[in-house]
């Protein structure tokens, strides 16, 4: 019985570990995508939205499950669509333009300061006290953001400007659809808010760069490919494992595994796109992910 449940443990461990790798792999085929392969990011973002979602929620419909509860409430159904424009689609749409200016590491790392912003939330909002951990960790990943970006040479800057500051607004929107969606995930299954998220923001935004128009693209196998491990893995996938594992290890388990993702992001950057990496933009990689380690090994009311 005891080795069953260690097997059962191993499973939800392999299945945390490759959903991170899958999120944070993905980014860096992204990077290949739109640097080497001259896919357009607004074309990819609508494309990657519309199928991810399609897969989330058909993944439901071929297990018998019903998709369209969410929609029966008005309250459900307005938070979705919101849920949607200002948190998925911001989220998804600023992280790749951050990829496009930059690189999957900077834009993966830079959106990873999320948690920062949700203790700043909390503490503006007086729904928590300033405590000793918090400007600790505050000061931390300040330290790792300038390390990040500078590489300790304050006359320069890793990544342009323009990468910097889409990579901090997807901070700013994960942290928002973080919060938000706590209501939707109360009451709904995790698959159905992010697969429909997805399709309604997926639709919003084909207004802007329709899915049909691929022009310019030129399709050879390795942008074929490399979409294809965008959106099945690096996205459906991905997110199908992190939920699949929660069956097998605790939330807190999961989401420390989940710190794999951006060392995952800066490791297939430096290995496959050979990105220059200094000394002490590793030492500013390590404050963010122990900065997310030190948040997910905290007890929950802390």
């Amino acid at each position: 019985m005891e080795e069953c449940m260690n097997n059962k443990r191993w499973i939800g461990v392999f299945f945390a570990l490759i959903s991170a790798a899958f999120w944070g792999i993905g980014g860096t085929v992204a990077q290949y995508l739109f640097q080497q392969q001259h896919v357009d990011v607004n074309w990819f973002v609508t494309v990657r939205l519309l199928l991810g979602g399609t897969l989330l929620v058909g993944s439901q419909v071929l297990l018998g499950k019903p998709i369209f509860n969410i929609w029966k409430t008005k309250r459900d159904a307005v938070r979705l669509v919101i849920f949607s424009i200002v948190g998925m689609l911001l989220v998804q749409y600023s992280y790749m333009l951050s990829i496009a200016l930059g690189n999957a590491a900077m834009a993966t790392l830079l959106q990873y300061l999320a948690p920062v912003f949700i203790i700043l939330f909390y503490i503006i909002t007086k729904q928590q006290p300033f405590t000793k951990l918090d400007g600790a960790l505050i000061f931390f990943t300040m330290i790792g953001t300038f390390l990040l970006l500078t590489n300790g040479d304050t006359s320069s800057l890793s990544v342009p400007v323009a990468a910097i500051v889409w990579g901090i607004i997807s901070g700013l929107a994960l942290a928002f659809y973080t919060l938000y969606a706590k209501p939707l995930l109360e009451t709904q299954s995790s698959i159905l808010v992010v697969g429909w998220a997805m399709l309604v923001a997926g639709v919003m935004f084909n207004f802007i760069a329709p899915f049909w128009q691929t022009s310019n693209m030129t399709w050879s196998t390795p942008t074929i490919v490399g979409l294809t491990f965008s959106i099945v893995c690096g996205t459906a996938l991905a997110f199908w494992l992190f939920v699949a594992s929660l069956n097998y290890i605790s939330p807190k388990e999961t989401s420390i595994f989940g710190t794999f993702e951006p060392l995952t992001a800066v490791v297939s950057s430096i290995v496959w796109l050979a990105l220059p990496f200094g000394i002490w933009q590793f030492v500013g990689a390590l404050c963010i992910i122990g900065m997310v380690l030190v948040l997910s090994l905290v007890p929950k009311k802390a």
